[in-house]
């Protein structure tokens, strides 16, 4: 996501990033074919290329193909359709092949070892170099589709206010957005199992990802300090070349992009369409926004306070229940309760004011649980067959085709 001008200030724009994998209609088998997919489009191999307000790109592997805003957008309306119609132009492209676009986080039964080829073409000197350090053989590299949301900040003040509320609402929103229940044909232990391997991908070097909710930090100066000079140290004996010496090293579940002035939320599981996905951002969105509105009154948390509400909203997903008195105060609740973060979010939506298309999307959520919840009732079973599985998956492909909400079959 590029920022061409800079620098916007806090809530001036947005860009949305949204991840999908390439698979067989009829066999649901994954397709290493997202370059021949752009020769396609463009003619040639690029590693993107804009098509008016959507832009498609490659990712680390040949299955996926990643659809993003061309330039940062001032409002969300309308985007939804855009990301749509650009999905239904690929899955044109695709069909000629017998391939189709399939949402949600996680493959549920790619085989990481046979099916996962990385993309070979421009910047390929940059994965080469992670397979190097980490073998990228592995779910939490080559099956994890995610959608990131890019907000940008003038300067040190309102990169201290947009990352702390970041941080805060970070651990709620695994439970609101979890869609990765199954992998490799069975349901996984955890409602995201997306951000558990997420989280483990990188453990040869705990530096990268730190806790995933990124500490506290004032300015630029201090984030270099704490965070970015951290990373790069703990990996330089292992990137010689320094390639991977960059900003995007940084695999915190948000990162700070100061090349373009730009935080960017990177754990939210893609969803069963765009209408689902833009709901998820705008309501990211305007809770930050309720949250700096508030700045004066927010307690300090540090990562290790905020991590265990992540991790129960990983494991548990929307049932799950939080404890800390002071995070909860937060969002209105009397000292002494349990809450569940259903209930949290229940709360945070009382306050905001969403487009009536969102509303109704994060309503089915809040009603019905998170996609992965309504994925695990739909299916009906503690251990489901494949054959399953492949027809619950095409009902996701088919909401994807035509921008349509999952819910639960009576």
């Amino acid at each position: 996501m590029i920022l061409h001008k800079s620098p916007y200030k806090l809530f001036e724009c947005v860009g949305i990033e949204l991840e999908y994998m390439l698979v067989n209609q009829k066999t649901l088998q994954p397709e290493a074919s997202t370059d021949k997919l752009i020769i396609k489009k463009h003619g040639a191999i690029t590693d993107e290329l804009e098509n008016g307000l959507i832009s498609w790109s490659n990712e680390l592997v040949l299955h996926v193909v990643e659809l993003k805003t061309t330039h940062p957008v001032k409002s969300l309306d309308g985007i939804s359709g855009a990301f749509h119609a650009n999905v239904e132009e690929i899955n044109k492209l695709l069909a000629e092949d017998g391939v189709m676009l399939m949402p949600t986080a996680m493959h549920p039964f790619l085989n990481p070892l046979k099916d996962l080829k990385l993309w070979p073409h421009h910047r390929n000197e940059i994965y080469e170099q992670y397979d190097k350090i980490f073998n990228c053989k592995g779910h939490g590299w080559g099956n994890l589709q995610s959608m990131h949301i890019n907000l940008p900040f003038a300067n040190d003040d309102e990169f201290f206010k947009l990352h702390e509320a970041i941080r805060i609402l970070m651990p709620l929103i695994p439970a609101l957005s979890a869609s990765s229940p199954i992998y490799e044909g069975n349901i996984g232990p955890f409602k995201d199992n997306r951000l558990n391997f997420y989280e483990l991908n990188q453990q040869k070097i705990p530096a990268i990802t730190g806790k995933v909710i990124p500490e506290s930090v004032k300015n630029k100066k201090e984030y270099e300090e704490k965070i970015l000079e951290q990373t790069y140290k703990a990996i330089a004996p292992f990137d010689t070349d320094n390639i991977l010496q960059e900003e995007w090293l940084n695999s915190r579940g948000a990162i700070t992009r100061f090349d373009r002035n730009a935080i960017e939320i990177r754990i939210i599981d893609l969803q069963e369409c765009p209408v689902a996905d833009i709901a998820i951002a705008e309501l990211i969105i305007e809770s930050l926004k309720w949250l700096i509105k508030r700045f004066d009154i927010i307690p300090y948390f540090s990562e290790t306070e905020l991590y265990p509400i992540y991790r129960t909203a990983l494991e548990e997903g929307s049932n799950g229940s939080i404890e800390n008195t002071s995070y909860l105060k937060l969002f209105g609740f009397v000292p002494d309760q349990e809450i569940s973060i259903r209930n949290v979010w229940k709360s945070i939506l009382a306050e905001v004011r969403l487009s009536p298309e969102s509303e109704a999307a994060i309503l089915n959520i809040l009603t019905n649980g998170n996609l992965s919840e309504r994925i695990v009732t739909n299916l009906n079973s503690e251990k489901p067959s494949i054959e399953n599985i492949i027809k619950e998956y095409k009902i996701l492909a088919d909401c994807l085709k035509n921008n349509r909400l999952y819910t639960p079959r009576q």
